[in-house]
């Protein structure tokens, strides 16, 4: 049987891309088991995989894991990415859950009816540029470090960098702004585990095409 992980979802983002990041930042390779009907569900369903019947689901380690949240902190446990200590993991908690309401905005776009869609997009623009990205700009500011916490590679490293690229698939422009965030990302562009990531022919999934979008939810619903 493989030691790698595997990873059961769509193929395509979702909640499983943050998963992927995490993986890969870690320099560990996985493999992945597609769902591309809704059968395919079902059958995971019924073979008691899911505690709560839904994916994303990680075999990991012995375990079949779910729920993003669980998946990720073990993942951040396991490969040393939380900090050196309860308040630097304090911290590190604080700026994901930030990132991930806005990564939520972020995964909902491709699935808007057409008539919501610019508006959808003015909100994920507005909440970047006024809420979010601020917070991090300050923090680089604050501290004149190559990383947002402790001078280490961490997660919120990993995911800060996903979601300015993911937002930049939206608006190109959004770092204008914010000089800091942008050497922010380059520094962690650089980084050998994410450049690879990063490069044609990886795992990192493409956007979710507006025409794709009935299909995955027909897996799901």
């Amino acid at each position: 049987m493989s030691g790698k992980p595997k990873l059961h979802y769509f193929d395509g983002r979702g909640r499983m891309e943050t998963i992927r990041w995490l993986i890969a930042a870690a320099g560990v390779e996985f493999e992945e088991c597609f769902l591309e009907k809704k059968d395919d569900l079902i059958k995971l369903q019924k073979s008691g995989s899911l505690m709560f019947q839904q994916v994303p689901m990680v075999e990991i380690d012995g375990m079949k894991m779910v729920q993003t949240r669980a998946i990720c902190n073990y993942i951040t446990a396991k490969h040393n990415l939380y900090g050196k200590d309860l308040k630097e993991r304090a911290l590190i908690d604080m700026y994901v859950e930030g990132l991930m309401d806005l990564n939520e905005l972020l995964m909902s776009y491709p699935y808007q009816p057409a008539d919501k869609r610019e508006q959808h997009l003015a909100t994920i623009v507005d909440k970047a540029t006024n809420r979010y990205f601020p917070v991090f700009e300050k923090a680089l500011k604050g501290h004149g470090q190559d990383f947002l916490v402790g001078n280490r590679f961490s997660r919120a490293d990993v995911q800060l960098l996903e979601t300015i690229l993911t937002t930049e698939e939206c608006k190109p422009d959004i770092l204008d702004k914010f000089p800091l965030l942008q050497s922010f990302k380059a520094r962690i562009s650089d980084i050998p585990t994410i450049k690879k990531f990063l490069q044609p022919g990886s795992q990192r999934k493409p956007p979710t095409k507006e025409e794709e979008a009935p299909k995955i939810i027909k897996i799901f619903y």
